[in-house]
């Protein structure tokens, strides 16, 4: 599933040449109506749900204060409604199965740590995880044969960096875009290179099939990096020390 009609049509086209068996359906994560419909189809299709994964993402680059209320409705309604909205629908759908299933919201490393810039962004990731702890507690306690994961990447090799191509007309901004900073700019370019460089999705991948085969909550696509930051801001938080920049000096934030 896709808001991006013509990628899911690709992805779609290569798979089937791959020889899976495909349904590929247009959904805009953000509307719950489009989650029950991708529930729908994936159950008259297939008959049952066994991997979901809640994965879509984007992003905006402005401060918290000169963040729009577009902006918010935007990202909150991909990265956090679009997880809330495939938790809601399809986990009673996973508990009525007789057979093991398995929820991978995607999450980001920004959820963990503490850096000034894309804050809506971070406001969801944060979410995600949360949502997904408490999820993962609560189908334990119930004994159910769902299990979660959360995927918390660094920079992968993707078209995140422009994920404004998918902002609905109605949330785009009445207004003309301000010019960035230098240092805004600097950071921004910063941002896209790292995405350039990024792991590939492939890679991704790998990482997310190996820890559902394990039973793995948290997944890191770069492990010791990762937590040398959340280390960082744990060390805050213990100590009552102000926030660590953890990006400071290296042009990200």
């Amino acid at each position: 599933a896709d808001v991006e009609e013509k990628a899911l049509t690709q992805a779609e086209r290569e798979l089937k040449a791959a020889g899976a068996t495909i349904l590929a359906v247009v959904t805009d994560v953000s509307k719950s109506s489009d989650v029950e419909a991708l529930a729908q189809r994936t159950l008259n299709a297939f008959g049952a749900v066994h991997l979901l994964c809640n994965n879509a993402g984007v992003s905006v680059r402005s401060t918290i204060w000169e963040s729009t209320v577009n902006d918010w409705q935007w990202v909150m309604g991909v990265n956090l409604w679009g997880v809330i909205h495939g938790v809601r629908i399809f986990v009673p759908i996973m508990l009525g199965q007789t057979a093991e299933s398995h929820i991978v919201n995607t999450a980001s490393l920004a959820g963990l740590v503490s850096f000034p810039g894309i804050g809506i962004y971070k406001v969801t990731k944060f979410g995600v995880i949360t949502l997904s702890e408490t999820l993962y507690h609560e189908l334990k306690n119930r004994g159910a044969n769902v299990k979660v994961s959360v995927l918390c990447p660094g920079f992968v090799n993707s078209r995140f960096s422009n994920s404004e191509r998918n902002r609905p007309t109605e949330l785009l901004n009445d207004h003309e875009t301000q010019e960035l900073s230098p240092e805004a700019e600097t950071s921004r370019q910063a941002w896209r290179q790292g995405t350039r460089d990024g792991m590939m999705p492939e890679q991704v991948a790998d990482c997310v099939i190996k820890a559902i085969r394990e039973e793995k909550f948290y997944i890191f696509t770069e492990a010791s990096e990762a937590k040398a930051q959340i280390k960082v801001r744990m060390e805050d938080i213990f100590q009552e020390r102000n926030p660590t920049d953890v990006f400071a000096g290296t042009g990200l934030s």
